[in-house]
């Protein structure tokens, strides 16, 4: 699964929209990563922590000329280590948890905002075909100056 894949997949599940779940991912990864440059440690209890550890240098053999030693310089790493309850799923010892349902106020709120929408893609798909015309004019005179 890659991000896009994800982005769908909790999409669907929630009822957002591909572009909020899309912020919201691309959110969690920015503080995720800003915690883990500082030195923090971040912990999502049942799934797992996300630290960074200090990697000593060493010295490295040239796998194309073994004669050669190569010095590898110290470096700080990311580093996972899932909890339990992760653990426990994915070797099939225990059940995922399913997804709490939503509260009804909440429900109601993107249906309201899904049925103002609405009116507002179709005007913005009567706009779009008005341009069109003159875009499809642009690619082709772009294949000539080619």
């Amino acid at each position: 699964m890659n991000k896009a894949d994800l982005v769908n997949s909790v999409a669907k599940a929630t009822g957002q929209t591909k572009l909020n779940v899309h912020n919201t991912v691309a959110a969690l990864l920015h503080a995720l990563t800003t915690s883990l440059a500082k030195g923090e440690r971040v912990t999502l209890v049942g799934f797992g922590t996300f630290e960074r550890r200090h990697r000593q240098a060493r010295y490295g053999v040239n796998p194309q000329n073994p004669k050669q030693k190569l010095k590898i310089d110290a470096a700080k790493v990311p580093v996972f280590r899932a909890g339990q309850e992760l653990k426990d799923v994915v070797d099939g010892r225990a059940k995922q948890a399913p997804l709490p349902k939503a509260a009804p106020s909440s429900e109601a709120k993107p249906k309201a905002k899904k049925a103002a929408a609405k009116p507002a893609k179709k005007a913005a798909k009567a706009k779009p075909a008005k341009k069109a015309a003159p875009a499809k004019k642009k690619p082709a005179a772009k294949k000539k100056k080619r």
